[in-house]
């Protein structure tokens, strides 16, 4: 039996606003309970419907709904889902099976503007996801990668104004020693996820360096309009795309002819190796894994 938690901390926002809001523990039985929640949603259009995996890994359980009804159930049957799946995801030394919510799984089934599928990195662009989510009349799954880390970090804490104002950004640019004088001959590092903190830190260290970071917030659809309105006026058609995952997984094989055809970049990478295991279980391992590829980074921006 689903077990109904505590959510007396938002009693006030239910009172006030006449609304619903429930949290359960569901049986570890992925492709019952997501199949569940997924037929729930094409009936229900009204509710914010969230499954949340308790590692990202774990959706592996219920791959069969995912391909057969999430992915594609609105080409073949006509039948829309405004469905969240919030899957855990993030290189943070755990291990193979707590590490890789399978990023390259998701992006292989996006064709038609079928769903989307974001990979946060602040507390306001999560939010932003989820309104918007809540108050599309046009019902689509919506998949986001949201590492465990992020939810304890003051990076990715945000002001009350930014949930307030504004809205979802599809990419975040951060600039290293760009100026208008200089902006010409600006490096380019693109990435997506929480790896961008591991670049953050590492280019604040580097004096007169001069490098313009962007970080795609969601990856498809693709945000092709934002990414050339962040490359303008720099001469470069050289990039480096950066991310945590194995070579082989990850948002790289995806993300790269996008960069080369309709951006017209030159992408190099930087990243792991090809892998069979998503990631290694030694945190030692990790860590050194973690410093090789930023420095592989830096060698491609020769700093």
């Amino acid at each position: 039996m689903l077990k109904q938690q505590n959510t007396m901390t938002l009693q006030p926002l239910v009172n006030k606003y006449k609304s619903l809001f429930n949290i359960y523990n569901s049986p570890l039985s992925e492709a019952g309970i997501l199949g569940f929640e997924f037929g729930y949603s094409t009936i229900a259009t009204d509710p914010l419907v969230i499954w949340e995996a308790q590692f990202g890994d774990f959706a592996n359980g219920a791959q069969v709904i995912i391909d057969q009804f999430i992915s594609s159930s609105e080409q073949k049957w006509h039948q829309l889902s405004g469905l969240v799946m919030l899957l855990p995801h993030g290189f943070e030394g755990q291990g193979p099976e707590h590490s890789s919510a399978r990023l390259e799984r998701f992006l292989q089934l996006c064709a038609d503007g079928n769903m989307r599928v974001a990979y946060p990195t602040t507390a306001s662009q999560c939010f932003h996801l989820l309104r918007d989510q809540a108050l599309s009349k046009l019902k689509r799954p919506l998949v986001i990668m949201s590492p465990k880390s992020l939810l304890r970090s003051q990076d990715a804490m945000c002001k009350l104004k930014d949930l307030t104002d504004g809205g979802l950004e599809p990419l975040l640019v951060n600039d290293f020693g760009v100026t208008a004088d200089n902006i010409k001959e600006t490096k380019i590092v693109i990435t997506a996820g929480k790896v961008f903190y591991d670049i953050e830190k590492a280019l604040k260290n580097i004096k007169n360096c001069n490098v313009r970071v962007i970080r795609l917030e969601l990856l498809y659809p693709f945000p092709q309009f934002e990414a050339k309105k962040a490359l303008r006026g720099i001469d470069t058609n050289t990039a480096v795309w950066v991310q945590e995952e194995p070579l082989n997984m990850g948002a790289w094989l995806y993300i790269e002819p996008y960069l080369r055809t309709k951006l017209g970049l030159k992408i190099e990478y930087a990243g792991r190796e090809t892998s069979a295991s998503p990631a290694t279980g030694s945190p030692k391992r990790h860590n050194m894994e973690q410093e090789i590829l930023i420095n592989q980074m830096l060698k491609f921006l020769d700093l």
